[in-house]
C-alpha cells in the first residue's frame, strides 16, 4: 500500500510541474495545492472507515470557497441545473405549471402551445400518473415529481389524468419539447398614458421581453412608464445591459467591471432602445440586487429616469461560471462592477464572516432605515455625481432612491405574519379555486369585474382561521382578528387571481395596495 501510495504522489507531482508550465497568472501556489491532493488521497487510502470521496472533495470546495466573499459559491450538478434553467430562457419538458393539492398534482395553467395544451390537457386535471408509475398519494416530493415530467426534447410521456366530471381516468401521450421559462412577470397599462412592467429576474430573453413590452405598451398609448424591479436578484450582465440600453442613448457607458486577474469591460448601450424618451420611474427596494442595481445605478447617474423605493440590496461583485467535469460549478468572484459615474454599490463584507452580511435586512430594521429616511446613514467617502445633472450620489452600499418610500411594518396584522409564516393560506386556497375555477371565469369574463365585485367567501377565511387555532395561533385582541380577516381577504383574493388568470392580474391586484407603486404613481400624475 506503501509503494502504491508513494507512485501516486509521483504522479501527481508530474501533473504539478505540467500545470505550473500551463499556470497562466503565475500566481498558483502549487504546494498548497499539492497539500490539498494528498490530504484526500491519504484520507480516501488510509482512513480506518470508508469515506465519500464525493462528499470530501464538496466539502473541501465549500470550506474554501467561505474563506472569500459571501457570493463565491458552490453548486452540485442538481443545483446547478436548476439555478440555471430560469436564467437561461428554457428548459425542456411537458409544460404546465401546478400546484401539489392533498399530495395530488393539480394542473394550474398548460403552457400557451406548449406540448400538455396540443395533447389536450387543461386546467385543473390531476395527473396521477407518468408511464403508469404513480405519483398521486405516494407522497413525493415536488422536485422528484419535475424530474419524472421533465425529459428531453421529441420523447414522449404517458399521463394519467382525472377529470372532474369524467369517471375513469384519462390517458395522454404528450410529445416533450422547449419550455420558454418567461422573466417578465408582468406588463399592462397602470393608469391613462402610465404603463408598468415588472421584472422578476435577468435572464438569457430578457432584453427582448422588455422591448416586447414597451412596444406593446406603447401601441396602447404608453407615454409615461413604471419599471419595476423589486424583489429582482439579479442574473446576466449581459441581460442588464440589454434592458438598460432600451432605456439610455446609443453610446452610453451602462456598467464597467474592474478585477486584479481579470481585464476591465465595459459595456455600452446600442442602437435599439424602445423607450429613450418619456418619462421613467424605476422601482426599487432592499432585495433589489446585482444586474437590476447595474439597471437602476445606470438610469440614476444618466438622470435618466427617478428611482423610487428603498436602498437596493448591494451587491457589486461580479461572479465567473467554473464548470466541473461532473456538472457542479463553481461561481467565484472575479470582479467589481462599478456604475457611469464610478459608483461599486457593493456593501462592505468581511470575508469568511457570510453570517452577519445575510443579517444586512435584520440590521437596516433595527436601526430603523427601512422606516425613517433620517436614519440612513450614508458613506460622505463616498460621493459621486450624476452625469447630467450632477446631483450627488453615493456608493459603497446599493442604490439609494431619489425618492424614498418607508417599509409600513404595521400593515399585515400580527396574528396574519403568524398564519403566513406557519404556511396555513397555500392549501385552502388551492383547494378552493380548484373547486370553482369555472365558475370565477364564467362569472367573471372581464377582469375588471373580478377585480370590483369578487368577494372571498367567509367560508375560506374560517377554514383558515381554525387551522391557526389548530396551531394555537391566536388573535391577541378583537383588532387583531378584524385586521387579520381584512389581510386574508386581500391576500387571497389577489392569490386566487394568480390561480385562476395569471401573474398580470395577480400584480394588478397587488399593485392597488403597494405604497411604492403608489408614490411612484403620484409622482407622475404631479409632473
Amino acid at each position: 500500500m506503501k509503494r502504491i501510495f508513494y507512485i501516486l504522489i509521483c504522479l501527481l507531482a508530474s501533473t504539478f510541474c505540467a500545470f505550473a508550465q500551463n499556470d497562466r497568472y503565475g500566481v498558483t501556489d502549487l504546494n498548497q495545492i499539492q497539500k490539498i491532493q494528498i490530504a484526500e488521497m491519504a484520507i480516501a487510502n488510509f482512513y480506518v472507515d470508508s469515506v465519500d470521496q464525493k462528499k470530501l472533495a464538496e466539502a473541501a470546495i465549500i470550506g474554501m470557497l467561505e474563506q472569500l466573499d459571501p457570493h463565491s459559491s458552490y453548486t452540485n450538478p442538481e443545483e446547478t441545473k436548476s439555478l440555471n434553467e430560469p436564467l437561461e430562457g428554457n428548459f425542456e419538458g411537458i409544460g404546465v405549471q401546478f400546484n401539489i393539492l392533498e399530495d395530488t398534482l393539480v394542473v394550474i395553467q398548460p403552457t400557451t402551445k406548449g406540448p400538455s395544451e396540443k395533447a389536450g390537457i387543461l386546467a385543473g386535471d390531476r395527473i396521477i400518473s407518468v408511464d403508469g408509475k404513480p405519483i398521486a398519494g405516494v407522497k413525493m416530493p415536488r422536485d422528484s415529481v419535475m424530474r419524472i415530467l421533465r425529459g428531453p426534447k421529441g420523447t414522449k410521456v404517458k399521463l394519467g389524468v382525472v377529470r372532474r366530471g369524467i369517471k375513469d381516468v384519462m390517458y395522454f401521450i404528450v410529445t416533450r419539447d422547449k419550455i420558454p421559462v418567461n422573466t417578465l412577470d408582468a406588463s399592462y397599462m397602470i393608469a391613462p398614458g402610465i404603463g408598468y412592467i415588472h421584472l422578476d429576474r435577468f435572464g438569457s430573453t430578457s432584453g427582448k421581453e422588455v422591448s416586447d413590452a414597451i412596444e406593446a405598451l406603447k401601441a396602447q398609448g404608453m407615454q409615461r412608464l413604471i419599471f419595476d424591479l423589486q424583489n429582482n436578484g439579479g442574473g446576466y450582465l449581459g441581460a442588464a445591459k440589454e434592458v438598460a440600453e432600451q432605456f439610455l442613448p446609443t453610446g452610453s457607458l451602462i456598467v464597467f467591471t474592474e478585477g486584479k486577474q481579470i481585464p476591465s469591460q465595459r459595456f455600452f448601450a446600442g442602437k435599439s432602445g424602445g423607450f429613450r424618451e418619456g418619462e421613467l420611474v424605476i422601482l426599487v427596494n432592499e432585495y433589489t440586487a446585482s444586474a437590476a442595481e447595474i439597471v437602476s445605478g445606470a438610469v440614476q447617474d444618466y438622470d435618466r429616469g427617478t428611482i423610487v423605493g428603498r436602498r437596493t440590496f448591494g451587491k457589486g461583485l461580479v461572479q465567473r461560471p467554473f464548470d466541473l467535469p461532473d456538472g457542479s460549478m463553481i461561481r467565484l468572484t472575479v470582479a467589481h462592477y462599478y456604475t457611469p459615474s464610478g459608483r461599486c454599490i457593493q456593501k462592505p463584507y468581511t470575508k469568511g464572516n457570510k453570517k452577519d452580511y445575510d443579517r444586512d435586512f435584520i440590521n437596516r430594521l433595527n436601526h430603523g432605515e427601512l422606516t425613517c429616511i433620517d436614519s440612513i446613514h450614508l458613506d460622505s467617502t463616498k460621493t459621486y455625481y450624476t452625469l447630467n445633472e450632477h446631483r450627488v450620489v453615493y456608493g459603497g452600499g446599493g442604490i439609494m432612491p431619489d425618492i424614498f418610500v418607508p417599509l409600513d411594518t404595521t400593515k399585515v396584522s400580527p396574528m396574519y405574519s403568524a398564519i403566513n409564516r406557519n404556511n396555513l393560506i397555500l392549501d385552502p386556497m388551492l383547494k378552493y379555486a380548484d373547486q370553482n375555477r369555472k365558475s370565477i371565469k364564467r362569472k367573471y369574463k372581464q377582469f375588471d369585474a373580478y377585480i370590483a365585485s369578487f368577494e372571498v367567501p367567509q367560508a375560506l377565511i374560517d377554514e383558515i382561521l381554525e387551522k391557526a387555532k389548530e396551531k394555537g395561533i391566536k388573535p391577541k385582541d378583537d383588532a387583531d382578528l378584524a385586521g387579520t380577516i381584512a389581510d386574508l381577504r386581500r391576500v387571497l383574493k389577489s392569490l386566487i387571481a394568480n390561480n385562476i388568470w395569471d401573474r398580470n392580474e395577480y400584480f394588478r391586484l397587488v399593485n392597488m395596495e403597494s405604497d411604492i407603486v403608489n408614490r411612484a404613481l403620484d409622482f407622475l400624475n404631479k409632473k
